[in-house]
């Protein structure tokens, strides 16, 4: 359907709501080779829209490394910011994801960036309630605990 849909000449980079691109609702279902597809028709791995932000974010929200590790080979920018999520470490924070999170740090994931509708990974992981999420980032030498909540959620996480 996407070929054919591409052939007729839709806008591989087109937008839309809740998922924003084809190649974000690729990623988030876990499609390896309509992702591959698309990327090879120049969808634009760092297209920002929809819910998730990015096609990366989409990923790390449902753990899914193949894909992250695809799109992470097309350039994704693994600190890029947009959509509900902030990031792609947020998203997989958020979803307690945890061999996710320890994949996108090992790729240089920044663990205090700051944005989207959870403020960073850690106060991501706090509203949620994943302890052993907080646990594992607050481990991490790098985790500033005394940053700044996002100013909707009013919360920090405490060490």
């Amino acid at each position: 359907i996407v070929e054919l849909l591409l052939d007729q000449g839709a806008d591989v980079n087109a937008q839309g709501s809740k998922y924003g691109t084809a190649l974000q609702a690729a990623a988030r279902g876990n499609e390896h080779g309509i992702v591959e597809f698309l990327l090879g028709k120049g969808a634009d791995v760092n297209s920002q829209a929809g819910d998730y932000g990015t096609a990366l974010q989409a990923a790390a929200y449902r753990g899914y490394r193949e894909i992250l590790q695809l799109l992470l080979d097309k350039g994704a920018d693994v600190n890029a910011q947009g959509g509900e999520y902030g990031t792609a470490l947020q998203a997989a924070a958020r979803a307690n994801e945890r061999e996710t999170v320890e994949f996108l740090l090992g790729k240089g994931a920044d663990i205090n960036t700051q944005g989207g509708e959870y403020g960073t990974a850690l106060q991501a992981a706090a509203l949620c309630g994943h302890q052993t999420m907080v646990e594992l980032l607050i481990e991490r030498e790098q985790c500033q605990c005394s940053r700044l909540p996002n100013y909707k959620l009013r919360r920090v996480p405490l060490k």
